[in-house]
């Protein structure tokens, strides 16, 4: 299911949270799901600056992961949804400290000027 094998399991949590959010756009996929699930299209119009390509990429490997959810709906045409699971939606207190944090770095920069 995870790209991580029961035989190679890493010991470590931050590794596997390392390797977890390894991709560019993972933290701001994860946030963007925080509100409730969401059709390819609006993920991609709320990341802008993200192409089809990386976000289809990033979406796949947070689906193999189990952090995410696609759900597709047998219907013409197509509609499919993405939501988190629910060790993805365990990850909305980390997503609100990191918020945090980048405020209070936003502040340390702007003071440093």
């Amino acid at each position: 299911m995870t790209r991580f094998s029961s035989d190679k399991l890493p010991t470590c949590p931050f590794v596997v949270t390392q390797k977890v959010l390894s991709g560019k756009w993972a933290i701001l996929i994860l946030h963007a799901l925080e509100q409730g699930p969401k059709r390819f299209n609006a993920l991609h119009r709320e990341l802008s600056g993200i192409t089809q390509a990386t976000l289809t990429k990033q979406l796949r490997q947070l689906e193999e992961d189990g952090i995410i959810l696609r759900k597709a709906y047998p219907q013409i045409p197509p509609k499919v949804e993405y939501q988190l699971t629910e060790i993805g939606t365990e990850f909305r207190l980390v997503l609100e400290q990191l918020g945090t944090w980048g405020g209070k770095y936003i502040q340390f920069l702007k003071n440093q000027d």
